[in-house]
């Protein structure tokens, strides 16, 4: 075998592995100086990676696209569907509230959270006013399991 045949061999076969195929997601860099119970943006932070997190830790990874949400009907129809909320959820800010809470606290030990809520909409029909209850109520979620040393994390971006 020519030199120049072999080096093209080894480059094609770097070029099929991925970069970061033998590194383990590590939580504690993923989440680093991230608190253990709060809401942000999730500015610099990939989906990926906070899912890897999140299995990781053996947290629960609670994730919502609202992409194609337009009012705050759609907003709750969509979080109940992709967290796949009880068929009872009375889809209002106290329901999410009452299920991102004590039904999942009476269900026994839980070992933490991460929540992504993705594309939450900015036009008309889900106001300011609008957007700042529904991101209140994960911070009231928040401050729930932090009273029981429990950690949750949501993160939130606008479209």
């Amino acid at each position: 075998m020519k030199r120049d045949d072999f080096l093209n061999m080894e480059r094609e076969a770097e070029m099929e592995t991925p970069l970061r195929a033998n590194e383990t997601p590590n939580p504690e860099v993923t989440l680093k100086g991230v608190r253990s119970n709060i809401v942000q943006s999730i500015r610099a932070f990939r989906v990926q990676d906070l899912q890897d997190a999140a299995r990781s830790l053996g947290h629960h990874f609670l994730y919502a696209n609202l992409a194609t949400a337009q009012s705050k009907q759609d907003v709750l129809d969509l979080i109940a569907q992709q967290f796949i909320l009880p068929a009872h959820f009375g889809k209002n800010f106290d329901a999410l509230y009452d299920c991102m809470t004590d039904p999942v606290h009476k269900s026994g030990p839980q070992p933490g959270f991460i929540v992504v809520l993705e594309q939450v909409p900015t036009n008309p029909k889900f106001d300011k006013e609008a957007r700042e209850q529904l991101l209140d109520i994960f911070r009231d979620t928040a401050d729930y399991w932090a009273e029981r040393k429990i950690p949750f994390r949501c993160f939130y971006s606008f479209r």
